[in-house]
């Protein structure tokens, strides 16, 4: 202890300068510093990465996402907030005009294996659609016919 009666508490903090934990000695950065490094750290891969595989930039996917209304283009639901949206693209169009070329748009993980399931096809979904309104099930277990009472 020092003659003021406080423990040493070592370096200050890297980047705010604030004082650190006495479980935080050992790091460069106190904890909400740590937190937001992490956090723009996974921010930096994530651009490089749609960049290297789809060729857009962090800032076309943000306008893509901000286009979308922040949220899954499907469902509506999935904001990316605890998971990153997926760039959906179009394999066929990919092959042909590039991976630019064949961005549609970005899905949650779900919608995106669902589009995936049903290999891009639209008929895929059309049947899905009539299962919705037209059970198989009320017609032949005779569901929509009203209980006759006894």
């Amino acid at each position: 202890m020092s003659a003021t009666g406080e423990r040493h508490r070592g370096k200050p903090c890297k980047d705010c300068g604030g004082k650190k934990g006495p479980n935080q000695q050992t790091e460069l950065r106190c904890y909400r510093c740590r937190l937001l490094a992490r956090r723009q750290r996974r921010e930096r891969a994530h651009g490089y990465r749609v960049m290297r595989v789809y060729g857009i930039s962090a800032g076309e996917y943000r306008l893509l996402y901000e286009y979308q209304g922040k949220r899954c283009a499907i469902c509506e639901r999935a904001t990316g907030a605890t998971k990153k949206l997926a760039v959906d693209h179009d394999h066929a169009r990919e092959e042909l005009e590039g991976s630019r070329a064949s961005v549609r748009g970005l899905l949650c993980g779900p919608c995106n294996e669902m589009l995936g399931h049903a290999r891009d096809d639209p008929k895929f979904f059309l049947r899905a659609v009539n299962y919705l309104i037209n059970p198989p099930a009320r017609e032949v277990l005779s569901l929509d016919e009203l209980p006759t009472e006894a």
